[in-house]
């Protein structure tokens, strides 16, 4: 048995580790009240989207771009997107915990693009299914150097790897998903803003989440197929939505009319570049001529437009 001093030393020891476990836990809390929530906008019942800023990927604030949203069931949500840092899919996840305490099934991403994936691990104890299209974990895999280089504050301290969250199921063309009296209706893309474009439909209220497939007011970026990407929305244009989310700006109720502007910019690339090279032209030169009657139309001109010539120019320039 050990003697009083000894005994009484022992309980201030425990007392204090107590003290310190308690001291911890409700700093824990106190940082989780004090997260700010997204703010996000209902747009339809059941149906939230926090819409990002019209910011280069360079600028502060790169990590609130993407347009990223949750979708409620009777038994579960579904989010779509989770932002382009664990910050801000950390305060996403805050508010949909304004909204409610249903379990988190699904998070699905729609593509690999920093802006709307880095925010995936703040999901990572939530026992939710991560989802994509099917060639998402390879292209995540090819990304994961890169945004380690160049968005390491966009991670939690020390920034890793296994930070960057790849699906664990994979969309081949179609899947059906049940929130509880709420389906959604997943599809997987050909090649065309990207290698892994994925849109979400949700049956209930006709309301479609593109992804970066659509862009309004925000020049579109070319990381895959624009040949492609024109197909692509010739069959977005005959869907049967009431409302459609784009992957950057604002809603649109007329899905039709909404991807005009994008197609008109796609086509005038296309055929610019391959038209420059015909006359063989020079990547800078068709870089100052290519579409240039487009620009007036569009916001993030300079830092994005040069960027798509190269892409198209490059793929154009041995075919």
């Amino acid at each position: 048995m050990p003697g009083p001093q000894l005994a009484l030393a022992l309980w201030l020891l425990g007392a204090a580790t107590q003290s310190a476990a308690n001291a911890a836990q409700l700093q824990a809390l106190q940082a989780l009240q004090a997260l700010q929530a997204l703010q996000v906008q209902q747009v339809a019942a059941g149906v939230f989207v926090h819409f990002g800023r019209p910011l280069d990927l360079e600028a502060p604030g790169h990590d609130d771009i993407a347009n990223i949203g949750f979708i409620v069931g009777s038994r579960c949500v579904a989010v779509i997107d989770t932002g382009g840092s664990v910050r801000v899919g950390r305060a996403l996840l805050a508010a949909i915990r304004q909204r409610t305490q249903k379990p988190i099934c699904y998070v699905i991403n729609t593509h690999v693009h920093v802006d709307h994936v880095l925010g995936n691990a703040a999901f990572k104890d939530s026992h939710a299914s991560f989802i994509g299209h099917a060639a998402l974990p390879a292209a995540i895999a090819r990304s994961r150097p890169y945004f380690l280089q160049h968005y390491p504050e966009d991670l939690d301290p020390p920034a890793s790897a296994e930070q960057i969250i790849a699906p664990d199921r994979g969309v081949q063309d179609r899947l059906e998903l049940d929130l509880g009296d709420r389906r959604l209706q997943l599809r997987a893309w050909p090649v065309a803003h990207t290698d892994c474009d994925l849109s979400v439909l949700d049956e209930s209220t006709r309301t479609l989440f593109t992804g970066d497939l659509l862009f309004r007011q925000r020049l579109p970026a070319v990381d895959g197929d624009v040949g492609g990407w024109l197909k692509v929305i010739d069959e977005l244009a005959h869907m049967p939505v009431k409302r459609a989310i784009p992957g950057h700006g604002p809603l649109t109720t007329d899905l039709e009319s909404a991807l005009v502007p994008e197609r008109l910019y796609l086509r005038a690339l296309l055929e610019g570049v391959r038209s420059a090279i015909d006359l063989g032209q020079s990547l800078p030169e068709a870089i100052d001529g290519v579409a240039a009657s487009e620009k007036s139309q569009w916001l993030l001109w300079d830092s994005t437009h040069p960027r798509n010539v190269t892409r198209v120019y490059d793929q154009l320039e041995w075919q």
